[in-house]
């Protein structure tokens, strides 16, 4: 019998560091603007402690992030007044609770991270402690609010894995069934962006050309050109959705297409199939800056006054604290921390 009756929550969060894309907005953020409202409380983070895990960063490039990427979510969609929209460090309970899961957390668990081992490469040991733990602290993340849901994509399957792992350990070791066993939701038919110079590498804020990605505060003008010169093959695009098998740029821009229209990919081919990429790339222009355009126009409009950025992100804090303070508390307790 659980002593906790779990709302159904989500949560999720992205790290500000800076150069927000396409990427961003398909593979995360339309996703946490479609949960809003829905079913669910929603509650979304500008994760700035995970920010400073993997290389220091110039405090006032921190500080410039952190208010691009709440400016970020708002053009985006996600409204104050539905979601709480907060920065992580912000709310101590989230690293509060990271230590108590330092302690659950198994040396040989975190070793499995694939992250970890990606970014840290030949030289594990020059780089932070924070780095090889952070996913203990992503899991404080989510469980300290009970998120019952999170929206992520395929290359966190494994951190939420974890998370799960977590959560059911501490259940276990302590008699209790207080955490969730959070659900991840990976849908979407652009769930993770490639980059339009190569389709078979994801779409990044550091590669080296600009052409590779459109930026969320790109102009019409720019997204207009950056998809126009994207690259692709001489062929047409395919009648069944099969034959874009081994055709990496044009399934890219198939799925971008689906995702900005809030169709399928199997739907965009039943009506463009067959045409040149000459015919299809101008509707896909056209789609993409009439979605994108007002985002860039309305982050401009919102970094111009960070003061408000601010207020809204502390306006956040306070509602995320009414959530972490007492499950933290109550945590203490389980855990047998006197005065908790």
């Amino acid at each position: 019998m659980s002593e906790t009756q779990f709302t159904p929550r989500v949560f999720s969060g992205i790290q500000p560091s800076g150069g927000l894309t396409l990427g961003n907005y398909l593979g995360a953020i339309k996703r946490f603007v479609d949960m809003q409202g829905a079913e669910f409380e929603t509650i979304y983070c500008m994760v700035d402690l995970h920010a400073i895990t993997a290389k220091f960063i110039d405090p006032a490039t921190l500080v410039r992030n952190t208010r691009e990427l709440c400016a970020g979510f708002i053009a985006a969609g996600i409204d104050p007044q539905q979601s709480i929209l907060f920065n992580q460090s912000q709310v101590p309970e989230h690293a509060q609770l990271a230590w108590i899961f330092n302690c659950v957390a198994r040396m040989g668990w975190m070793q499995r991270m694939t992250q970890f081992k990606d970014k840290a490469g030949k030289n594990a040991q020059n780089e932070s402690l924070g780095l090889f733990a952070y996913p203990a602290l992503m899991a404080a993340d989510i469980l300290i609010y009970h998120a019952t849901h999170v929206p992520v994509g395929e290359d966190q399957r494994q951190h939420l894995e974890l998370t799960r792992d977590i959560a059911a350990k501490f259940n276990h070791d302590y008699g209790v069934e207080f955490f969730p066993i959070t659900e991840p939701v990976i849908e979407g038919a652009a769930t993770r962006v490639m980059s339009l110079r190569d389709g078979t590498k994801k779409m990044s804020k550091s590669d080296a050309s600009d052409m590779s990605r459109i930026n969320m505060t790109d102009d019409a003008d720019a997204i207009a050109t950056k998809i126009r010169k994207a690259r692709t093959d001489p062929e047409p695009l395919p009648s069944e959705l099969d034959g874009l098998d081994d055709r990496p740029e044009a399934r890219n821009l198939v799925n971008i297409f689906a995702a900005l229209a809030d169709s399928s990919p199997e739907a965009v081919i039943s009506e463009h199939g067959g045409q040149q990429f000459s015919a299809f790339k101008p509707v896909l222009a056209d789609l993409a800056v009439a979605k994108l355009s007002p985002m860039s126009g309305e982050m401009s409009r919102l970094m111009a006054d960070p003061a408000e950025i601010d207020r809204i992100l502390a306006h956040g804090a306070e509602q995320a604290r009414e959530l972490t303070a007492p499950i933290l508390k109550r945590t203490y307790e389980i855990v047998g921390m006197v005065g908790a």
